[in-house]
């Protein structure tokens, strides 16, 4: 909160109460020509299993106010007083309030830049002193009280059911088992056949051979 949303709330938080009510903080947004003053309230704490902050309690509060903010006069110039009930988006505005929503999820904006971050989100670990402790990217980051600014609780959409469930990544399918390919086989070469051994020809009977010379015969006388 800003100071001046500080001194309003310190200033309005008693008529609040007196209403059974709790002023959980303030904004006051200024803005050329008229500002913007927004407050915040729940039921008390022992109130909260059993109901909710509902029109009436807003109307009531905005007419309790308005007199003493026109009585203590706060604000110079014109402003438009909104009050509202927390909301899904809760902000939080007190050490008391972060812790207790430990566990939850915020949203948080910086004063000073730390880390070389002025925004962040993350898990509200705990509380240590005037310290929160954040579970940021997987590791702890400790922030100072003073330097948070504004800060919201981000809900769980799908708890909530405004959120589909997240689709279940299935079992992996196996891949089928690859099969090598089956060798071919060389196609075995027969080998060459040996030329035929030829033959020779019958002999033809009372054929001379013939690489024998013809015996002469006698001359007659």
């Amino acid at each position: 909160m800003s100071d001046k949303a500080k001194q309003i709330a310190n200033l309005l938080s008693p008529t609040v109460q007196a209403l059974g009510l709790e002023l959980l903080g303030a904004e006051y947004l200024p803005a050329p020509g008229s500002a913007t003053l927004r407050l915040y309230i729940d039921v008390t704490e022992a109130e909260r299993d059993t109901r909710i902050v509902n029109i009436e309690d807003c109307e009531a509060v905005s007419r309790e106010v308005s007199a003493q903010l026109d009585v203590e006069d706060p604000i110079t110039g014109n402003y438009t007083l909104e009050v509202s009930s927390p909301g899904i988006e809760r902000p939080l505005f007190a050490l008391a309030q972060f812790a207790r929503h430990q566990g939850e999820s915020a949203k948080v904006v910086l004063r000073l830049p730390q880390e070389g971050r002025r925004r962040l989100q993350g898990q509200i670990v705990r509380v240590e002193g005037g310290n929160i402790v954040f579970l940021v990217d997987n590791a702890e980051m400790t922030v100072a009280f003073e330097n948070v600014d504004k800060a919201r609780i981000m809900p769980d959409w799908v708890a909530l059911g405004f959120a589909p469930q997240p689709k279940k990544a299935g079992p992996a399918k196996k891949a089928a088992p690859q099969k090598a390919a089956p060798a071919k086989k060389a196609a075995k070469k027969k080998p060459a056949g040996k030329p035929a051994s030829k033959k020779p020809a019958p002999k033809q009977p009372g054929q001379a051979k013939t690489n024998q010379p013809a015996a002469k015969r006698p001359r007659a006388e």
